[in-house]
């Protein structure tokens, strides 16, 4: 049954994600949350922790870029670790290049909070569509 409720655990993180609830958001995840999104060149990369690095990453990501999902993501869980699966597109804002990524976040959820989140993301991708540098890539 704990499996299930991970699943809604997440799955209302996400709903206040999309619709930028942020008490909602920080109820769902423990104080010491750690959010670890990889890459190099990308300015949301890095490690990001507690209830401050999570408001932190989430107004820098709603600065930077325009995203959106086209169709609904798939959870897959055992034990304490939820993985969603999904597909996203959307826009760096400062370069208005656009980017297509196929991501996975692995998130661990204990006494019904989000205590970690890493994203598998399509680094090159983003990296490509946030350079600065408009001449165009063969």
């Amino acid at each position: 049954m704990r499996i299930q409720e991970n699943i809604q655990i997440v799955k209302d993180f996400f709903a206040a994600m999309g619709s930028g609830d942020k008490q909602g958001l920080l109820a769902l995840v423990a104080k010491d949350i750690e959010w670890i999104i990889p890459g190099e060149d990308w300015p949301l990369a890095g490690s990001h922790r507690g209830h401050a690095g999570l408001a932190d990453v989430l107004e820098k990501a709603s600065e930077m870029l325009e995203i959106s999902y086209p169709e609904p993501p798939e959870f897959v869980a055992q034990g304490d670790r939820v993985l969603v699966v999904g597909f996203a597109r959307g826009r760096i804002k400062a370069t208005n290049r656009k980017f297509e990524d196929d991501w996975v976040f692995a998130i661990t959820v204990r006494n019904g909070k989000l205590t970690n989140i890493r994203e598998y993301i399509d680094t090159q991708a983003l990296a490509r569509a946030s350079e600065m540098d408009a001449s165009p890539r063969p």
